[in-house]
């Protein structure tokens, strides 16, 4: 009986903290001055798999260098982004022909904003910000932050984990009323 009353009291606090903090300013999401310095590790295995989540947030996913994904892609890469399909030539596919985004140069520089990279084993996770209109108070806008991890084999992403979701389709145009049938002749 004890634990089900603390259950239910646990319940109701969580609950009015939840209900409260809507009330309260979103901290935005903010970026370090210089991502590159949190892809070093003193641990070589680590260090290794963090230079090569380097490549790939710089080389590919900021500068689309794509050609040159071979260099931190498996042929195997295992997708779990339901948007892009598994494998190398999956998500070079993916984003030189479906986003169809261009190469951008220089690519020297790794300039896009990175809150945090976290390695263990033989995964690294990389937190970036990210910020959207918010559909609840139009004209403004609310932060959040998205997740990457990798699975490292021999230096190389063997597969990856994101917070993407399928985009719902466009809607379909509403179809022409019937014309309306001749009246009949009396």
């Amino acid at each position: 009986m004890k634990k089900l009353k603390l259950a239910a009291a646990l319940s109701s606090a969580l609950l009015g903290l939840a209900l409260a903090s809507h009330s309260f300013a979103q901290e935005p999401v903010v970026g370090v001055a210089d991502p590159e310095s949190l892809f070093k590790d003193a641990n070589p295995a680590l260090n290794t798999n963090k230079q090569a989540t380097l490549h790939i947030m710089r080389e590919l996913l900021q500068c689309n260098h794509w050609s040159d994904a071979g260099n931190w892609l498996t042929d195997k890469y295992i997708q779990h982004n339901p948007n892009a399909a598994s494998g190398l030539q999956g998500v070079i596919t993916y984003f030189t022909q479906v986003v169809k985004r261009p190469a951008q140069m220089p690519c020297d520089k790794l300039t896009n904003p990175i809150v945090a990279v976290v390695a263990q084993g033989d995964m690294v996770l990389v937190m970036t910000p990210r910020v959207f209109d918010d559909p609840t108070k139009p004209g403004q806008k609310y932060y959040t932050t998205w997740f990457d991890t990798w699975r490292f084999v021999n230096g190389k992403a063997d597969e990856h984990w994101d917070g993407a979701t399928k985009a719902a389709p466009p809607a379909a145009a509403p179809a022409a009323a019937p014309a309306a049938a001749p009246a009949a002749k009396k």
